[in-house]
């Protein structure tokens, strides 16, 4: 039997292929599924609601809904950083109790949109100890660098976002 046809059985291949919008938080590229992106804005005033979780920057108003907006540095325990001209919100739509939510993710940059094919990707690979990989679906290769495909639905799953009022926690489409 070839040792490269078996699969570790703990690591997952989430992704599939597709076209994932890549951003950058610091030197490291990550992508997400097109489809779960709503649209690009600007940095825009982020109003800081007293109370929220380090990991929530406040609310802003997009067209006249107040959407919660996550800072992705801080979910990621990464170095804070001042916000840049090129620093800009990504709005998702995630699903929670059947409901689509609109959520806007503060990154530092937003790259390209690639369209990736199967045999770019590669399963997310078991790391020791505890070590949480949850919340990416899988890695992709791309030239020399490897580009992390996150799970948006599994990084706002296990933020406090959900534990807020309906108001300040996203706006369920169709309200």
């Amino acid at each position: 039997m070839n040792p490269d046809s078996v699969k570790d059985p703990g690591a997952r291949l989430g992704a599939g292929p597709g076209k994932y919008l890549t951003f950058g938080l610091g030197e490291e590229v990550y992508g997400l599924e097109i489809l779960k992106v709503q649209e690009i804005i600007g940095l825009m005033r982020v109003t800081r609601v007293p109370g929220l979780p380090d990991v929530i920057r406040g609310v802003v108003n997009l067209r006249g809904k107040v959407i919660p907006v996550v800072d992705l540095r801080r979910k990621f325990a990464m170095e804070t950083k001042t916000d840049t001209e090129r620093t800009c919100i990504i709005v998702v739509r995630v699903w929670r109790d059947g409901q689509a939510v609109t959520v806007g993710l503060i990154v530092d940059d937003v790259r390209e949109v690639l369209a990736i094919t199967s045999d770019q990707l590669e399963t997310v690979p078991r790391f020791s100890g505890d070590v949480d990989t949850a919340f990416l679906l899988g890695m992709a290769k791309i030239l020399q660098r490897v580009v992390m495909l996150l799970d948006v639905d599994q990084i706002l799953s296990s933020t406090e976002l959900w534990s807020l009022p309906s108001a300040v926690g996203g706006q369920a489409q169709g309200s």
